[in-house]
């Protein structure tokens, strides 16, 4: 397998559930690598917070077309080590993290219209190629050509558990930690049974299960796995 003597380096996808470690994985392996992250989570958040500060009433969102969601002025400037989100040209990092926005972003991203409305945006960030990007459908649709796809899985409970921890709270209490496992069960259900790119394994990917395994270890084993197939 060989990258395109014209791009910089290969393109990585990294696709899995939710809590299954994709983008602070892609993240680290990227810095590995010396190559660009690209979040495509962060896209979604930005169009839910861009319709947060529109007009449109959440009753209208699924009715929007994908020149509505155009019209939100969701962009990408490319940084040193990724890609910084622009809103209407105005950079925005934690108020994608806010709970409005994280209570509303899973519906907005199973809109098929919102998915379509950055669709290019995310394929003009892997032109040049040297990228890892995370998402849901990084190897399905976004990008079906790349040389390596990474499949990530992990049982339920080690999901809910880094859920808790990601968001500060006990992961050895026993109620919160079954609300979580419920709450990302249905988070689940709803990726994989949507009719617009839905949650799957790509064709030729690579299943890499972290359970069991550190950090550290999943890192190391997806820049093996990159220097293995000899794309580097």
């Amino acid at each position: 397998m060989r990258v395109d003597s014209r791009r910089e380096g290969p393109i990585i996808t990294l696709d899995g559930p939710a809590g299954s470690g994709k983008s602070s994985t892609a993240k680290a392996v990227a810095k590995r690598l010396g190559f660009r992250h690209l979040d495509s989570g962060a896209l979604y958040r930005a169009l839910t917070l861009g319709l947060l500060r529109s007009s449109v009433v959440e009753a209208d969102w699924e009715s929007l077309s994908e020149q509505g969601f155009t019209n939100l002025d969701i962009n990408l400037e490319t940084s040193k080590n990724g890609f910084q989100v622009l809103i209407g040209g105005e950079a925005v990092d934690s108020e994608l993290r806010t709970p409005g926005v994280t209570d509303r972003v899973s519906f907005v991203a199973s809109l098929p219209a919102s998915r379509q409305s950055i669709l290019g945006l995310q394929r003009k960030a892997g032109e040049d190629g040297g990228l890892v990007a995370d998402g849901r459908d990084m190897g399905t649709v976004v990008f079906p050509h790349a040389e390596l796809k990474i499949y990530l899985i992990a049982d339920l409970e080690e999901r809910a558990m880094r859920r808790l921890r990601q968001i500060g709270q006990d992961c050895s209490d026993d109620f919160e930690l079954a609300r979580q496992a419920s709450a990302l069960n249905t988070r689940d259900q709803s990726d994989s049974q949507r009719t617009i790119s839905p949650l799957k394994k790509a064709s030729g990917a690579i299943e890499l299960d972290t359970t069991g395994l550190a950090f550290e270890e999943q890192v190391q084993a997806i820049v093996d796995l990159a220097h293995r197939l000899t794309l580097l």
